[in-house]
């Protein structure tokens, strides 16, 4: 397979170097037009899309209109640079991010690590990106385009800069909102990343609540200011326990929350524990944690009947993961390490079967 002959070449190369290099193929193959020849399957399912031939795949999440349930997750896109590229594979939506008030260079390389055997990943990228002003730009070019690229969905995944304290988090993340809101189709609040200091306190019961109580009022503003309501989404952790998610749950119904993304990377090494790369600090993504993710994921489901639909993501690399997560409960799906180790394909198939 195509793929598999531009993987094998990538993967001799460190992670970061590849990833950049893999988006920045792709983007040129992209341009060139190239990409229809080379995943025709792919280019195949995005007519369909476009002509909204397959009702079947079809679905309404968040008041928003998916031509399929596959997302890309945050973290592969971090500023919006490859929109039309990523789009032209078959991808539902894309959510892009994560975005920081100010633009900040993440931490120190190396910070991604590949565990090729496990189709797994490491990383500790601590949010690089070019910050929120930037990627708004490309997120506002693209939807400028065509009157079809209006109806594509874009999330703008939100976090706070390294160096603003974790008690001022809340300003970070209304400055995000603020100015992503209007370009935006959905905005995702990230308070699950391990990578950036103390992040994940902002899970814990008050300081969630003040959180999701001071986005939901200026949601409403904003709603009002654009006549135009940008749905608010939640991504939550892997690590937690009973009753840290029954909070969650909780707080998210009485905040009006529009959405939960389930779930970010997680600390544990399940599955890779006796692997030396997994002494690296960091998130672990992929194959994994397939398992894990479906606990979390069921458990939520059972707490939110239905009022709050889920977005899962964690170790999809089959039509029957992806099929598994909808029947635990999951309105829609997102592929980040899946997509890296089994390429377009994994995206078309998922896109037309579920």
């Amino acid at each position: 397979m195509i793929y598999d002959i531009f993987k094998n070449l990538l993967f001799q190369l460190s992670p970061e170097t590849a990833h950049n290099i893999g988006l920045q193929g792709l983007n040129f193959t992209y341009q060139l037009g190239l990409n229809n020849l080379l995943f025709p399957n792919c280019n195949k399912l995005q007519q369909n899309q476009n002509q909204n031939q397959n009702q079947q795949t079809s679905c309404q999440v968040m008041g928003l209109n998916f031509p399929n349930k596959v997302g890309l997750a945050a973290g592969l896109d971090k500023n919006g640079d490859y929109i039309d590229a990523l789009f032209s594979l078959g991808f539902g939506f894309l959510e892009v991010g994560t975005v920081t008030p100010k633009p900040q260079p993440g931490n120190e390389q190396p910070r991604l690590f590949r565990l090729t055997e496990n189709q797994a990943i490491i990383n500790r990228m601590g949010f690089n990106n070019k910050g929120v002003e930037h990627l708004v730009q490309n997120v506002r070019k693209f939807k400028a385009k065509n009157d079809r690229n209006k109806s594509k969905i874009i999330g703008i995944n939100i976090g706070k800069n390294k160096d603003t304290p974790i008690e001022n988090a809340a300003d970070d993340y209304l400055i995000c909102l603020e100015k992503s809101y209007e370009i935006a189709d959905y905005i995702a609040i990230n308070i699950s990343s391990p990578n950036t200091k103390n992040l994940r306190e902002l899970q814990k019961d008050d300081a969630l609540d003040d959180l999701l109580s001071k986005l939901k009022n200026k949601q409403q503003q904003l709603s009002q200011q654009y006549g135009k309501y940008t749905p608010i989404a939640v991504k939550i952790a892997p690590d937690l326990d009973d009753n840290q998610l029954k909070n969650i749950a909780e707080i998210s119904r009485k905040n009006r929350i529009d959405a939960i993304i389930s779930n970010n990377t997680t600390l544990t090494r399940i599955g890779v524990e006796n692997l030396p790369v997994s002494q690296e600090s960091g998130g672990l993504s992929g194959k994994p944690i397939f398992e894990m993710s479906n606990q979390i994921l069921q458990k939520l489901a059972n707490l939110l009947q239905n009022e709050i639909p889920i977005i899962a993501v964690g170790g999809i690399s089959s039509v029957d993961d992806a099929k598994t997560k909808l029947q635990l409960g999951a309105k829609l799906v997102q592929i980040y390490s899946g997509f890296i180790f089994k390429g377009p394909p994994l995206i078309q198939q998922c896109a037309a079967n579920i």
